[in-house]
């Protein structure tokens, strides 16, 4: 079962707003079964829609539409259908009778302009709008489905949950796409394939391997695809024990939402332990990523972001001999800041991160890229010094991905 998606909208295609819809629409048809073929964006042009429409179910099952249908003169989308479809519009009294309650109860003025939502084609199904005004409209024709939803994210989301996903299952067979998503870390792409790579040429038919690689690590995503959910389940289990005995020294967690940070924050609980961050280049990269896991109060203390050397000397109690005798970007200050961090707020762990991320050099001298990342733990502290070249936001990265890495394997080893 195929679909296209097809995001209709000026604003997406100069960049003024993040396509995030087609991302929501992708991932739930996959959920229930179904591939999506491809995604298309467009102008919020008749002619545009009219020829990615046609194109569209030339290829795809199903096709769905978001964006264009408000109630101003430039979105055109239900028109364009009408006419695609041959039909014509009428009036919906209920739609009509919903927009006017919804404006009454926040004492909004209902015009003729808005009246005109409840125009829909007449050969359409309404998907009724509970956190709208913008009806959502289902087609059928040929055997083949077009849905029209609103751009609104939050309305989209709320249609294709409660009346185009339960449509969809309720119209054609699909078949199970299930995925298992294991994290690694701390090696690149192409060591961990040369590692793996017996185990992927023994997969079994229906089960692809993808490799999704950002710095620092790589997700390796098993999808399989078949008739039989309980099959799949299995041999997907089967195949996970299998890369584990292979690269368990690198496995961190399984599925998108266990990162690093979060495998970070289930060991601190566990162990009933605490961290702090004091950061310098990486400028509260590393404090964002941990205090973006629900719960990380528990084990998260505070930061200070020492950007300055007075905040260096003043918070964190670096001593200023060190500063001037080997620089602000030095293995000796890096140190001196986790420690400092460490015994400012008592925790059991600290990460400290100095160095230049550019692009140009300060007055250290100190080559663009070079970092500094210091742990200490509650017997002692270390550091490794990293090259990450160029450019700013490139070495911010992965030296926060670092800075992760390098905590939790100090935490395993505790």
């Amino acid at each position: 079962m195929q679909a296209e998606i097809i995001t209709i909208g000026d604003e997406i295609l100069i960049g003024q707003i993040l396509d995030s819809n087609s991302k929501f629409i992708a991932t739930e048809l996959n959920k229930i079964g179904v591939s999506v073929y491809q995604i298309t964006s467009i102008q919020d042009d008749k002619k545009h829609i009219l020829e990615a429409l046609k194109n569209a179910q030339s290829k795809a099952d199903i096709v769905i539409l978001t964006g264009g249908l408000g109630p101003t003169k430039d979105d055109i989308t239900k028109l364009t259908l009408a006419e695609y479809f041959n039909d014509t519009l009428i009036l919906n009294d209920e739609i009509v009778e919903h927009i006017k309650t919804m404006f009454a109860k926040v004492n909004y003025p209902f015009t003729e302009v808005n009246k005109n939502q409840g125009l829909l084609p007449s050969s359409c199904t309404p998907l009724f709008n509970t956190v709208g005004t913008a009806p959502g409209m289902w087609f059928e024709n040929n055997k083949k489905v077009v849905v029209s939803l609103p751009g609104v994210p939050f309305e989209m989301k709320t249609l294709m949950s409660l009346s185009v996903l339960p449509k969809i299952q309720q119209t054609f067979k699909l078949p199970y796409i299930l995925h298992k998503t294991i994290l690694t870390y701390g090696m690149g792409e192409s060591i961990v394939a040369e590692r793996i790579e017996d185990w992927e040429n023994n997969l079994p038919n229906f089960i692809k391997l993808a490799y999704l690689p950002s710095f620092g690590n790589v997700r390796l995503r098993l999808t399989a695809k078949g008739i039989s959910k309980e099959i799949l389940e299995n041999s997907i289990k089967v195949e996970v024990v299998k890369l584990q005995n292979i690269i368990s020294d690198i496995i961190i967690g399984f599925e998108e939402n266990e990162t690093i940070e979060v495998s970070i924050g289930l060991l601190l609980k566990e162990k009933q332990q605490t961290i702090a961050i004091a950061e310098s280049c990486t400028g509260g990269s590393i404090c964002k990523r941990i205090t973006a896991i629900p719960g990380a109060s528990n084990y998260f203390i505070g930061g200070v972001i020492a950007y300055n050397a007075s905040v260096k000397i003043n918070e964190l109690s670096v001593d200023k001999r060190l500063i001037d005798e080997f620089s602000v970007v030095s293995c000796q200050v890096a140190e001196a800041m986790a420690k400092g961090i460490q015994q400012k707020y008592q925790t059991t762990y600290a990460i400290a991160t100095t160095g230049n991320a550019g692009p140009t050099t300060d007055d250290t001298d100190t080559t663009v890229g070079t970092v500094f990342i210091a742990v200490a733990t509650p017997a002692a502290v270390y550091s490794e010094e990293f090259f990450f070249g160029k450019p700013r936001e490139k070495v911010i990265e992965r030296a926060t991905n670092k800075a992760l890495e390098m905590i939790r394997k100090e935490i395993l080893k505790n």
